[in-house]
């Protein structure tokens, strides 16, 4: 089993700056790909970011040039780090882990329980 642990959410003025921590734990044998969603207010969940295990990144056209997805191998953690944030940022974000799991071996996808970031205007 894996599990997501999620940092870093709260609440800051339009402008301001967050970064968010999803630390991944558990039987954990490879990771395919870390990423962050979000789900704002009436709206469907989207994906922001998400890295590969080769460190590719990919991000939603809304974040571009503000938001930054890295990871950590070492700590199997993924951060997002949000700048010039906008009050149409505020959702609840969500840690996903694709990857594969030991004991038996198989594919696992694993969502973290969400952090809220809030950004006043």
């Amino acid at each position: 089993q894996v599990q997501l642990v999620e940092s870093g959410g709260g609440l800051v003025r339009a402008g301001g700056s967050l970064r968010l921590s999803c630390a991944a734990s558990g039987t954990i044998f490879s990771i395919t790909s870390m990423a962050w969603y979000r789900r704002a207010p009436e709206k469907q969940r989207e994906l922001v970011a998400t890295i590969t295990s080769g460190s590719n990144t990919k991000y939603a056209d809304s974040v571009k040039g503000r938001f930054t997805i890295s990871r950590d191998n070492t700590k199997n953690t993924v951060y997002l780090q949000m700048n010039s944030l906008k009050p149409e940022d505020t959702a609840v974000y969500y840690c996903n882990f694709a990857g594969v799991v030991t004991g038996p071996y198989r594919a696992l996808e694993v969502w973290g329980q969400g952090t809220l970031v809030t950004v006043s205007s």
